[in-house]
């Protein structure tokens, strides 16, 4: 029914635990395809991989030379054999439950192509607290509309909460290498290709935060590598859904905020003016457009606003701000950061 991909590399002191946690699953019908992504530790992760193949002939071992995170996952998936492709990584663990109610989700809503679920946070709060920030956004992210549409601020999908029908990777293709985040794009492109995606309200997983994790440490997984990438999807749905396109008003007209959204512009989108509160922008022309007071924002019959600062609680207190005025989610403004 499931075949669970999860890539490990140096992973010997987690892995023990991620793969007790699928051991214990209350789904029988599964197995994990394990990636070993030439792990050089002595053979530790191997040996730990090589256990629990020995024990249970559910979890199968692919030794690969080290290509990274996306030639690993792209192993996984040629060689897995269920219906449902469920993601996972090395440092986490699975709730008993997750695998049964995830495909049990697909199975009793044919028109959902990828199922997500609720993740607990296994770090340390205070010290990461952008990463508990974002988890607490994406748990509240949950219907396909929802998701679907907070695709353009961030991912509401942690990665490895995901499980998918196998044959979509065929019909839309899978992991792409790049100078961008592999998961985020994948989403994106499967969204605006049709692919419904949901969520299984409840907490199915637990999602560690180790210091090497790869979106701490590589470029790829920077804001302004979401941000490149997403541009000519967000472009694309805006070509869409916008009825005054090209032309957009950005919320924000600080220098991140602006060099952020002017990657719309290599995709045929027109910044027409910002939206700020700072008087020492206010009234002024910043980048060649004129910086408009939040409270002086043309109506939505007039505008479409794409609200792109990032600071904790600015998008929600300028979606209240446009809501009081007229302005809808998806159809006269959409956040973007």
């Amino acid at each position: 029914m499931v075949s669970v991909v999860l890539p490990a590399r140096n992973a010997a002191a987690t892995l023990p635990a991620a793969l007790a946690s699928l051991a214990g699953q209350t789904a029988s019908d599964f197995e994990v395809v394990a990636i070993n992504d030439g792990s050089d530790d002595n053979g530790a992760t191997r040996a730990v991989l090589a256990a629990f193949a020995a024990r249970d002939a559910r979890f199968r071992v692919l030794d690969r030379p080290h290509g990274g995170i996306v030639a690993a996952l792209s192993a996984g998936l040629a060689a897995a054999r269920g219906r449902y492709i469920a993601r996972m990584d090395a440092d986490d663990r699975c709730h008993p439950r997750r695998l049964e109610r995830q495909a049990r989700f697909l199975d009793e809503h044919p028109g959902i192509g990828l199922v997500s679920c609720l993740a607990g946070f296994g770090g340390d709060p205070v010290a990461a607290r952008g990463y508990l920030a974002h988890l607490d956004w994406a748990n509240a992210v949950r219907t396909p509309e929802a998701i679907r549409l907070g695709l353009f601020r961030e991912s509401p999908l942690p990665h490895p909460t995901v499980m998918f029908r196998a044959g979509l990777p065929g019909r839309f293709g899978g992991y792409r290498q790049g100078d961008f985040p592999e998961d985020y794009e994948l989403w994106l492109r499967w969204s605006e290709a049709g692919v419904a995606m949901a969520k299984v309200a409840q907490t199915l997983y637990t999602w560690n935060d180790p210091p090497g994790r790869l979106s701490r440490t590589d470029p790829r997984y920077g804001a302004d590598a979401f941000h490149r990438i997403k541009a000519g999807y967000l472009a694309r749905h805006l070509a869409r859904a916008n009825p005054h396109h090209p032309g957009i008003i950005v919320a924000g007209a600080g220098r991140i905020t602006r060099r952020r959204a002017e990657h719309l512009l290599a995709h045929g989108v027109a910044i027409t003016a910002w939206l700020d509160i700072d008087p020492r922008k206010v009234g002024k022309t910043v980048a060649g457009r004129p910086v408009l007071h939040l409270d002086d924002v043309p109506g939505p019959d007039t505008c479409f606003v794409v609200p792109y600062v990032a600071s904790r609680g600015a998008t929600e207190y300028l979606s209240a701000v446009l809501e009081a005025r007229g302005f809808v989610l998806g159809r006269s403004y959409l956040p973007a950061a």
